[in-house]
């Protein structure tokens, strides 16, 4: 290269001669860039024997250097890119075009070298570029191979007969999770490979054992704890401080809360209860009241010693307009767990001034800790005894949990507090009393509807298309979070899934209950509401557990008749079916409904009935690893990461003793007597 810009002249010049690479009128020349700093002089004429080839540009000396190298690396290092490559691209581009693309493919274009320069360094770069070829190519045919074979090894008919399984998981897994949704949204096979490990590791375990502690809770001290909030050792109030009305919003299982929230707010104020009232929601679409669902009666006597209950306001006071005179209270108003000090220093006051206060919304709106002994007793009171579903719903629960014992009685005391006299009606209906475990079966709590999908802001494999659906739901039922999203910047789907923040899909479920080491036979009844992305959504499940019934498959058209378009009363039959059932999984530990059951089953368990508490930030960090992880070390550490928490401990400070009844307010440990 002259002192001019843009000259540039690619040749290989060695001390006795110069070599070129032409084919067919392609030709170019290799030179390296001198990294001399003195200025570069071109030669007076040409060495002798060696012509000037006609070129658009002129060459230039280059001082010798490594003959091996430049002859063995010259020709394909100018294809690689360099810091310098823009300055050899019109070059390319007008001359190396096919030379890239031969030398892409593998092909070689030959070297026009001088008689007296060295090929053997070319050759050996050859040869070895074709043995590494040789390899890689014998390298993926094994690769192939043995997919094959792996794949035939789960596919093999003896194993799906003997599991009964016909060719159906590995198929089905496959062919049938092709559609998402009612069958319009595409959706990407999700855990593909771990459900097939599953399908064989089910198939191969059929006739073994489960593990011990699967259908047991770690006792411990656990036996020692005996319900006891029943007991009551104060004075009856007798509301003489005026009227709380209350609007509970939410499903079941936050009305649930607001009743016994509302019963011990009542108490703390020296008020009158009226009968709670639910507002209608547009998420649950269930205009059921209070006396659609619980039985008033009972509940008004039991907790007469407690508070003062009537069904409606005075006649006095029905026509006031509650919120021109200030007695209308809202959520917003009050903190989340607001302490007791809260209500007697806001509350009260209206309370005396108007003599009625109405709490609309109100739902988790008072502190677990600190607050008075007795008035903790006095929620689980109301909690555990006072709230008792109507007969219509007892007598379904009853047949729905009959069924699932595949009509082989053994009804235990949390039968009785939940179906009442059905139990008794059922025992004696002279069937042979036999216990085993042909009539233990396991409950899944599968919450994963499109509401908590849409709020848990995180991603299930379904796309762009799934996300666009997500959102206009959130448009729609949680227009707060939308404004959150515009004025914040929220954790991404990803980051959110890693931290335990995602409730567990259906593939992830059935999963987990593989690894746990739940027999392939076992019997599962599924509670929740219509499942995010229907039937096709349920495939895994449907295809490792067949023996799976949901409350519609097992109730006849007329017998599910009168609780169709009442979400909140079909809540109230999962909540029966699960809280009796063996043992007790969760797919999602912050749902009310699961921590609802999960206490029930602590208070009337006797330490004796397990639940399955997924502690969902370790199962992400193990689901990762689902392209590379055997499945005996997914067993392991999905064992290790629920046994953790399936043992039951006493209720820490400040949490729920909805959840958590093992305390000294709700329970008697009878260790200490």
């Amino acid at each position: 290269m002259d002192g001019s810009d843009g000259e540039v002249e690619i040749v290989l010049r060695e001390e006795h001669g110069e070599a070129r690479i032409s084919d067919s009128g392609w030709s170019s020349a290799f030179v390296a860039r001198s990294h001399s700093s003195s200025p570069r002089s071109r030669p007076a004429s040409p060495r002798a024997g060696h012509p000037v080839r006609d070129s658009p540009f002129s060459p230039q000396h280059y001082p010798p250097k490594s003959r091996l190298a430049y002859a063995t690396n010259s020709y394909s290092r100018s294809f690689y890119p360099s810091p310098f490559s823009f300055l050899r691209w019109k070059n390319w581009k007008l001359q190396g075009g096919l030379g890239l693309f031969m030398w892409g493919i593998g092909s070689s274009i030959p070297l026009k070298q001088h008689p007296r320069t060295r090929r053997k360094p070319v050759g050996l770069w050859r040869r070895k570029r074709t043995t590494g070829l040789l390899v890689l190519f014998g390298l993926v045919v094994f690769f192939f191979f043995m997919n094959w074979w792996m794949l035939s090894r789960l596919q093999d008919p003896d194993l799906e007969r003997k599991a009964g399984l016909l060719s159906q998981p590995l198929a089905s897994i496959r062919g049938e999770w092709s559609k998402f949704g009612k069958g319009k949204r595409p959706q990407r096979v999700l855990y593909s490979r771990l459900l097939a490990l599953a399908a064989h590791a089910l198939a191969e375990a059929e006739d073994k054992h489960e593990p011990r502690d699967l259908w047991v809770e770690p006792l411990g001290p656990a036996s020692a704890w005996k319900p006891c909030a029943h007991e009551s050792n104060w004075e009856p109030s007798g509301g003489e401080n005026g009227y709380i009305l209350v609007s509970a919003n939410g499903g079941i299982s936050q009305q649930r809360v607001a009743i016994c929230n509302a019963v011990a707010v009542a108490r703390l104020l020296n008020a009158t209860l009226v009968l709670p009232k639910f507002l209608y929601s547009s998420v649950w679409r269930d205009g059921s009241q209070f006396s659609n669902i619980y039985q008033e009666g009972h509940f008004i006597q039991y907790l007469k010693p407690d508070i003062h209950i009537v069904k409606e306001l005075p006649v006095e006071l029905q026509s006031l307009e509650l919120e021109a005179i200030g007695s209308v209270v809202t959520d917003e108003e009050i903190v989340k767990e607001a302490k007791p000090s809260f209500y007697l220093k806001n509350i009260l006051p209206i309370l005396l001034r108007n003599r009625i206060v109405h709490f609309v919304g109100f739902g988790n709106r008072l502190a677990f800790d600190p607050i008075p002994f007795e008035l903790q007793k006095l929620r689980c009171r109301c909690n555990f005894h006072a709230l008792k579903f109507i007969p219509k719903i007892q007598e379904t629960g009853a047949l729905l949990v009959q069924r699932m014992r595949q009509q082989i009685p053994h009804w235990q005391p949390i039968d009785h507090n939940l179906v009442g006299p059905f139990a008794v009606e059922h025992n004696a209906s002279g069937q042979k009393n036999f216990v085993g475990d042909i009539s233990r079966y396991l409950a899944l709590h599968l919450r994963f509807e499109i509401d908590m999908a849409a709020y848990s802001l995180c991603d299930f494999g379904g796309g762009e298309e799934e996300r666009q659906e997500l959102e206009a739901y959130r448009e729609i039922h949680f227009p707060a979070l939308i404004q959150m999203k515009k004025i914040a910047k929220l954790p991404s789907a990803s980051a959110l899934r890693a931290e335990g923040r995602c409730p567990l899909t259906p593939e992830e479920a059935v999963l987990m209950l593989a690894a746990l080491g739940f027999n392939r036979k076992t019997r599962i009844f599924v509670a929740g509401a219509d499942i995010y992305g229907g039937r096709a959504r349920m495939t895994a499940l449907r295809s490792l557990y067949p023996n799976l019934v949901t409350k519609d498959s097992l109730l006849s058209s007329a017998e599910i008749r009168p609780f169709l378009n009442f979400s909140s009363q079909l809540a109230a039959l999962d909540f029966i079916v699960c809280t009796v059932a063996d043992a007790f999984a969760m797919t999602d530990s912050g749902s009310q409904l699961s921590s609802l059951v999960s206490g029930y089953r602590v208070y009337y368990g006797g330490g004796g009935m397990p639940t399955i508490r997924p502690n969902k930030r370790r199962l992400a960090g193990i689901f990762g690893k689902s392209t590379t992880i055997e499945w005996k070390e997914f067993e392991e550490r999905v064992r290790k990461a629920v046994r953790q928490n399936k043992k039951v401990q006493e209720r820490p400070v400040a949490r729920s003793i909805y959840r958590h009844p093992r305390c000294q307010e709700c329970m008697c440990n009878t260790e200490n007597e």
